[in-house]
């Protein structure tokens, strides 16, 4: 029971951090314009520095969830699809935090080529973490360990993002990418309350989630 808690609180801490970090993210031209050590630039380490260590603490949340639901090949899929797309994103706040402002003042190619980077990183996340939300809403309808609510707005989401960005309608700038983790971050906070909610698990058998 106290490790669920402890799953769902990670899984809520790690999205609203997730959605704050996408509020206070500066833009392009904001980057741009900052020169080292302005607040602008400081801000900017901070954001991507504190998205290193929300996603992590996202994927713990999910290995409790994965716990939760029984592991099973397709909860094992869905985690390793999670963690292919963490480490993905990852890549993405190294380089747009910390590699794409020290190339602004190198020549324009260069600080583009940073750029670019750091959006196949993001395509790279955001496609791997939407085929995994279609995974644990499959996993998840399985079990019939969870109400039909997260289900459906775990497929819609995941389907919805990886088709966006496979066609080349979802731009990953900042509202394009915001709208993602926003849609994700929902889906997340709404995982880890039925997590913290999950019933003492009796001898032997696997108590669900939640109906909810």
């Amino acid at each position: 029971m106290k490790r669920d808690v402890a799953s769902g609180t990670l899984l809520i801490a790690g999205a609203l951090a997730g959605v704050l970090i996408m509020l206070l993210h500066p833009t392009g031209t904001e980057v741009q314009a900052a020169t080292p050590g302005h607040g602008m630039a400081l801000v900017n380490v901070v954001v991507h520095g504190s998205a290193l260590v929300a996603t992590p603490v996202i994927f713990l949340g999910l290995l409790g969830l994965a716990r939760a639901l029984g592991f099973s090949g397709l909860t094992t899929a869905a985690l390793v699809a999670w963690g292919y797309g963490a480490v993905a994103v990852m890549s993405a706040a190294v380089a747009g935090g910390f590699v794409t402002p020290a190339a602004m003042d190198m020549p324009e190619a260069l600080a583009h080529y940073s750029y670019m980077w750091n959006q196949a990183y993001a395509r790279v996340n955001v496609v791997a973490t939407g085929l995994s939300m279609l995974l644990w809403s499959w996993a998840m309808l399985k079990s019939r360990a969870v109400g039909l609510g997260p289900i459906i707005w775990g497929s819609v989401v995941g389907l919805a993002v990886v088709a966006g960005v496979l066609s080349g309608h979802l731009r990953l700038n900042l509202h394009g990418f915001g709208m993602v983790v926003i849609g994700q971050s929902v889906w997340l906070v709404w995982l880890g309350i039925l997590l913290c909610r999950r019933p003492a698990q009796p001898e032997g058998q696997r108590a669900e989630l939640g109906a909810q």
